[in-house]
């Protein structure tokens, strides 16, 4: 069952759940969902055309050579029927989780975390002509770099997003900086999510996700976690109400399974709630919800693994492999 290092498993964990999800991502239509893939029980390569994509309503022209995040996947901006992840493979990550990996292996090899020297390094991945393979962009890697090539210096560059993809770091910092007393991991954590995500609530759900991954490598059951650190978010006496409920009405009909947080971050500790002993059967409810999926991930992958452990099958799985 993985590893027994719980910091590592909350990260690991993070990665699978957007692995799995990633063919799946932003499907809106779960019957179709099904059609198009069965059960997302295991990493599977996504398919073109995608019936939900709206990518053809997303515009994005750089402003110069500063800007240039799109590069060769351009072209298929505004087209109809076009996968955000195309030509991704089975197991492989989603932006913004192989920029969660990035973040891990920049925190480790500096032996710490300094919030201008990342802005550096995320700003010459992006840059960089191949790193990633992914056509969609999120609209904060948009905004940002439309401002960086306006001229704006690097801590101006962030907006103020309310997206749950600005989790998709968390689990990955925390992990990097294991031992690190949790008031200092609460402040590094904002600094580094405000840096791209500079919305109130986004930062409250950042701050509640470290409070959360903390208690649980401390020892404390999931749910006594989720009760303790995240009542503001999400009712335990409430989801117990809900659990004879299909994931994708509770998920779908009483919280969006959308992107915003104000209904991700409840949707996903639901699902955390729901399975809080089931990895497997959580990450796998995650994927077969739709909506934003892989971003939820970081949530639910990232609390999943920490509490429970990952299959060594999904561990294996990983394109990029595991640290």
């Amino acid at each position: 069952m993985g590893t027994n290092d719980i910091w590592l498993n909350a990260y690991h964990g993070s990665l699978v759940a957007d692995a799995l999800a990633m063919p799946v991502h932003w499907y809106y239509d779960t019957a179709a969902l099904r059609r198009d893939y069965g059960v997302v029980d295991r990493f599977l390569e996504p398919k073109n055309p995608h019936s939900g994509s709206i990518l053809w309503r997303s515009e994005y022209h750089p402003l110069n050579e500063k800007g240039d995040i799109l590069r060769e996947q351009a072209k298929y901006w505004g087209e109809r029927g076009v996968h955000y992840h195309q030509f991704l493979k089975a197991g492989e990550n989603t932006l913004n989780f192989r920029l969660a990996a990035e973040l891990f292996d920049f925190v480790k090899q500096r032996g710490g975390y300094d919030a201008d020297a990342w802005l550096e390094r995320y700003i010459q991945r992006m840059l960089q002509p191949g790193w990633h393979r992914d056509t969609y962009v999120e609209e904060y890697h948009r905004a940002f770099f439309t401002r960086y090539a306006q001229g704006k210096k690097p801590r101006k560059c962030g907006i103020s997003d309310e997206h749950i993809g600005g989790l998709a770091t968390v689990p990955a910092l925390c992990s990097a900086l294991r031992g690190t007393p949790l008031a200092e991991l609460r402040v590094i954590v904002k600094e580094h999510v405000g840096l791209t995500h500079a919305h109130a609530n986004l930062l409250r759900a950042a701050d509640t996700l470290v409070r959360l991954l903390w208690a649980v490598a401390e020892g404390m059951p999931l749910r006594e976690a989720i009760r303790k650190e995240a009542g503001d978010w999400i009712s335990g006496n409430k989801s117990d109400s809900w659990l004879h409920q299909p994931d994708d009405h509770v998920v779908g009909s009483r919280f969006s399974s959308a992107c915003y947080i104000a209904d991700a971050m409840p949707a996903s500790l639901y699902l955390c709630w729901k399975y809080h002993r089931d990895f497997r059967g959580g990450v796998i409810a995650n994927a077969m919800v739709g909506g934003d999926n892989c971003h939820r991930g970081a949530v639910i992958g990232g609390l999943l693994g920490a509490a429970c452990g990952i299959p060594d099958e999904f561990i294996s799985g990983l394109a990029a492999g595991v640290a």
